[in-house]
């Protein structure tokens, strides 16, 4: 039961998380920059769920971890699943094209699946079925991004800065794995929230500005960085950090491979982009390469 319920949440999580590009883009229009954008999301997260914690779970609340090593593990997790994901991605696309990003983005799934490989040599073995479903599922995310347009653009600076980006969403399944066990989701969301927003303030040192109280207010911004914050981050992180305590780092992560699926149904249904028989020829690759995955990760 548990595990039919948490490969819903992960379709619903990655569906959200496909839509976000429409209203990122509607608050880069207004002036805000990608390292803004972060901040503010990750601020309204990090308020509302110390809130919710104080008024809700108060016996349980906890400021730190066990050790000094857990609380190590927690400042990895923000810097890899917060701060330095978001501005590598969001950087490469300064350098290189978006299909270059979100084809070298989108198959960290592989990357997590050899790092949990190497670091738990003896506890998780995966099968030549798990494996080929994770490489039919790849195969459909090409096809999908690529649209049958087969013309890369090799932009060297980009495709290195979307490969760490890539490479920080793998570190963070994999270190995901190791405080599932120790942890409430919401203690370790909340800290990835704490340590993404603390690691984000170099930049600040290097690119100093931030928008005004009326920028942030008016209402083309509040309600797009309400949205970006309250759903796609607080909400998707605590459902994605329990997925991937029920699922294991592989399995959940395999379900990053639907998310140009979702993007391009959602530019389908309010922009009016057109489906191709491409993105129908990959989506049939990535559900039968996921279903392969999830059938022997059971």
């Amino acid at each position: 039961m548990k595990t039919g319920l948490a490969h819903f949440l992960a379709f619903v999580t990655v569906a959200i998380w496909g839509s976000t590009f429409v209203f990122t883009k509607i608050l880069l229009v207004n002036g805000l920059s990608p390292a803004q954008i972060f901040t503010l999301r990750f601020i309204i997260a990090y308020i509302l769920l110390l809130m919710f914690e104080l008024t809700f779970r108060r016996q349980s609340f906890r400021l730190f971890s066990n050790s000094r090593r857990d609380e190590l593990v927690m400042l990895l997790l923000g810097i890899s699943g917060g701060s330095m994901y978001f501005l590598t991605e969001n950087a490469a696309m300064l350098y290189t094209t978006a299909t270059n990003t979100s084809l070298i983005v989108c198959s960290c799934p592989l990357f997590a699946m050899l790092l949990v490989a190497l670091a738990y040599r003896q506890s998780e073995k995966f099968t030549r079925m798990q494996v080929a479903g994770s490489l039919i599922a790849c195969a459909g995310m090409a096809a999908v991004v690529l649209n049958g347009r087969f013309v890369l653009h090799l932009s060297p600076k980009g495709d290195m800065l979307a490969f760490g980006a890539c490479l920080c969403w793998a570190v963070y399944s994999l270190l995901m794995k190791t405080v599932t066990e120790h942890y409430s989701t919401f203690f370790i969301t909340r800290k990835v929230f704490f340590y993404g927003l603390l690691t984000i303030l170099p930049y600040y040192l290097a690119v100093p500005g931030f928008p005004s109280m009326e920028v942030i207010f008016s209402s083309q911004v509040i309600w797009n960085l309400l949205f970006l914050g309250v759903v796609a981050s607080m909400v998707c992180f605590l459902v994605w950090n329990w997925v991937i305590h029920q699922l294991g780092a592989v399995v959940a992560t395999n379900w990053v491979y639907f998310n140009p699926i979702t993007t391009i149904l959602f530019a389908w249904w309010l922009l009016h982009e057109q489906i191709t028989p491409w993105f129908l020829f990959g989506t049939v690759l990535i559900l039968t390469g996921m279903y392969l995955c999830g059938r022997v990760a059971k």
